[in-house]
């Protein structure tokens, strides 16, 4: 192991921070012949980043593109899946180009999920020096990219990177434009194929769909190249995303270093001293952890301080500054010019600031950088060193691609699971196994949705009137939701097929990655934009009051503007507290798709309607989190259609294994939060994906009630998943709580960090009892029964304890 780091991990193992060290051995890589068809000059180009000779996986999938086969790359990070698609995709446009009368050879797509790794992808094309001879001209295609520039592509570029966000409100829609690239489209390239996942993915498969029906109107049908470092089932991945079958090359043939990968648990803080003269607290106060936040700012300072060139993952924004806040603070004492070598990078910062910040990590004048996950994909940052990554990211999926940014060098690497106090991240902490040995989840995508399809389908008719046949090309479900809209007057039927009916743009009914717009930040005084917020979070992250940190500097938002989408701030250096939004939720069951009864027990899945509303906030002071004000909030209510998974217990059951009726919903909202925060083990989500409600008596079953369902409008997959492996997430969820040593309830097993009621109540020995009958009932073989139970008349639910989500009006 590196002396580097040595030092600190065996320092965490003596303080009992260090909860396993998984040590990945170093990997000889397996090398192949260039192939006999590759351009002469791309192979020199590309040779100075192979060290002579391409990886065996590199050639396979190279072969496969080049013979005219779409197909999909599953090799680990770091394996060069860049060269897989570069080489096939630059030979053959150079070749057509040299071959064309009028040099405007082949054309290809490249679609990355962020704007930074397209960019990146971009500055290594144009690395290459292929541009001053013959071609092609690479050039990106984003939301940042002027007119004048638009255009110039448009006529001159034979590689454009993009994003299918670009697709969808610019290409397509105006396509006309863009006939003479179509029409000699020949490659569309899908880099980092797992992100494609949820709502977000069934959008994306819709207009991969629309594309590849516009490429045939101008005579076209493009070879598709998917890649991935985190799939675990490539094939039935790419196939739902493009709607065309796929040739696999999976496994990693490239050499790896050594990894160390530690699991991080902080030290539970001491309670704080009892006033003179007071009696002791009865029951005594639950200890906590301390926060994963502060601890990867001092393990960033750590690493920092001896030269080790290390990316923090944190989960959110306001995580990622104070992060990097934290760790500057530290290193001021050791050494005021490593302060300045920290820094924050995340969503919302302005394209230019984006772009330095990019540049400084490469250069190394950046040695420690705090960031979101807007670092986690294929951007080129060669020479890391270190991986902190402060709280499970969700999926397995995104831990190995984020571990996977150290050690891109060849040198020895090191990885640091530092855990929250969170259910799921304290049960990895102390089950390893389910890190490392268990395989990336399976990617949930679901391009039947309806929610999905209307959109798209009004969008195909503005830029082509569709047909029967393309009806066949989007969905099975395809017909029904052209229906649906021709009774809304969104569409019309005539002889030649259906046809928009309206003015505005079929594109704008829909944002893909459903956050609605953002919300300008912008500084009372100067005007100056500090950034953006994601338009669904803007109720809860700067309303009115709230503390909104960037770049290290603290603003309170004195008014936001929901209609014109703008929050007004003004600098506060150090207002002594933090903010945190309140809420209020409510599900409906609109439909119930799925029911059986086990028991006490009935399990249903179906369609809900969840409504939501940020009522207020808490101010807690910074350091201790005690809570010194409350204010309420005027905001909109927003409400939300999707899919969920619940379950009733029938009353006498509960109040049985419980003792005392007071206490269920105390028990159920426990249940609640411990069950959203394990599903994740199942589903590519995370638990900010999920919602919940949880009642002693809901109006629409008639029992004590508890609902898991997706955040997003027609749900994501996510609570059916849940449904179909209900006893292995029970069961998971009883086994976290029962292992949690807290007395009566903590962050760590049952306490929620999104709970709109302030997790209050909270029964932990309650959620326990409830938790055994349910994993008793539904478990594999001891079920009973079909159909749904019986119980008293629907009668108005008191009370329901909920964690709110971002809402939103769906179309369908």
């Amino acid at each position: 192991m590196d002396p580097r780091w040595q030092h600190l991990l065996d320092a965490g193992v003596r303080s009992d921070r260090v909860r396993h060290v998984e040590e990945l051995p170093a990997r000889a890589g397996e090398r192949s012949p260039w192939p006999a068809w590759a351009d002469p000059e791309v192979v020199a180009a590309l040779q100075r980043g192979t060290g002579g000779l391409p990886w065996r996986h590199q050639v396979e999938a190279a072969e496969a593109v080049w013979a005219g086969r779409s197909t999909v790359l599953s090799a680990g990070t770091a394996s060069g899946k860049s060269l897989a698609f570069q080489l096939p995709v630059l030979t053959s446009l150079r070749a057509t180009a040299a071959a064309a009368p009028n040099g405007k050879g082949a054309t290809a797509l490249y679609l990355s999920p962020t704007k930074a790794l397209a960019a990146d992808q971009d500055a290594r094309l144009r690395a290459l020096g292929l541009h001053d001879r013959a071609g092609p001209v690479t050039s990106t295609y984003d939301g940042d990219t002027p007119p004048e520039v638009r255009r110039w592509i448009r006529d001159h570029a034979g590689l454009v990177l993009t994003n299918v966000d670009m697709l969808h409100r610019s290409v397509l829609p105006g396509h006309e434009r863009w006939a003479s690239f179509l029409r000699r489209l020949r490659f569309v390239v899908v880099d980092e194929l797992h992100t494609y996942r949820g709502v977000f993915g069934g959008h994306a498969a819709a207009v991969l769909r629309r594309l590849r029906r516009i490429a045939a109107r101008y005579g076209s049908d493009p070879v598709f190249v998917l890649a991935s470092a985190t799939v675990a089932e490539p094939a039935t991945t790419a196939r739902r995303l493009t709607g065309v079958d796929v040739h696999v090359v999976a496994g990693d043939t490239s050499a790896r270093p050594p990894v160390s990968v530690a699991l991080w648990e902080p030290p539970l803080r001491p309670a704080p001293p009892a006033a003179e003269g007071a009696a002791p607290a009865h029951p005594p106060a639950t200890p906590e952890r301390r926060t994963a936040t502060a601890e990867t700012a001092d393990l960033l300072a750590d690493l920092v301080a001896e030269g080790v060139r290390t990316l923090a993952f944190v989960r959110s924004r306001a995580g990622a500054e104070s992060v990097a806040a934290g760790a500057r603070r530290r290193l001021e004492e050791v050494d005021p010019a490593l302060a300045g070598r920290v820094a924050a990078y995340r969503g919302g910062y302005l394209p230019e600031d984006r772009r330095a910040l990019e540049e400084g990590l490469r250069s190394g004048r950046v040695v420690g950088m705090a960031t979101t996950n807007a670092l986690e994909l294929g951007v080129d940052v060669a020479g890391l060193d270190a991986v902190l990554v402060a709280g499970w990211p969700g999926t397995r999926a995104s831990f190995w691609q984020q571990i996977g940014r150290a050690g891109r060098r060849g040198e020895p690497a090191l990885g640091v699971l530092v855990s929250r106090d969170d259910p799921l991240d304290t049960y990895l902490a102390h089950h390893p196994e389910a890190v490392f040995g268990a395989g990336v989840e399976a990617t949930v995508l679901d391009p039947d949705n309806a929610y999905v399809l209307a959109p798209h389908l009004a969008a195909a008719a503005q830029e082509l009137p569709l047909t029967e046949a393309d009806l066949d090309l989007f969905s099975p479900a395809a017909r029904d939701v052209v229906d649906l809209l021709v009774r809304r007057g969104l569409l019309r039927r005539r002889a030649a097929g259906w046809y928009w009916t309206r003015r505005d743009r079929a594109c704008d009914l829909t944002d893909l990655r459903g956050a609605g717009g953002s919300v300008r930040v912008v500084e009372e005084g100067t005007g100056r934009v500090l950034g953006t917020v994601e338009a669904g979070s803007a109720d809860s992250q700067v309303h009115d009051g709230a503390v909104h940190v960037h770049q290290g500097r603290t603003y309170v938002v004195d008014h936001l503007d929901l209609e014109d989408q703008l929050a007004v701030v003004h600098p506060e250096p150090d207002p002594g507290y933090t903010t945190h939004a309140r809420s209020s939720s409510d599900v409906r069951v609109l439909s119930t798709g799925s029911t059986r009864r086990a028991g006490p027990v009935t399990l249903s899945s179906g369609v809900v309607e969840v409504t939501s509303q940020v009522t207020g906030f808490l101010r807690r002071r910074v350091g201790t989190g005690a809570v010194i004000g409350e204010r309420s909030l005027d905001l909109p209510r927003r409400r939300l259609r999707t899919r969920a998974v619940w379950w009733t217990l029938d009353a006498d059951v509960a109040e049985g294994v419980l003792g005392d009726g007071t206490r269920l919903p105390g028990a159920l909202h426990a249940a609640e939060h411990a069950s959203i925060g394990l599903l994740p083990l199942l589903a590519t989500c995370d638990r900010w994906d999920l919602g919940g409600l949880s009642t002693a008596l809901h109006e629409d079953t008639g029992h004590p009630t508890v609902f898991v369902h997706d955040a997003v409008p027609g749900g994501a997959g996510f609570a059916d998943r849940g449904h179909a492996r209900v006893a292995e997430w029970l069961t998971a969820t009883r086994d976290a709580v029962a292992a949690c040593r807290c007395p009566d309830g903590c962050p760590a097993c049952v306490q929620s960090p999104k709970c709109g009621n302030g997790n209050e109540p909270l029964d932990k020995a309650g959620a326990l009892a409830v938790l055994d009958v349910l994993v008793l009932a539904l478990a594999p073989g001891t079920g009973s029964g079909a159909g749904p139970g019986t119980g008293p008349a629907p009668v108005p639910a008191p009370s329901p304890h909920g964690d709110a989500v971002p809402g939103g009006a769906p179309l369908a």
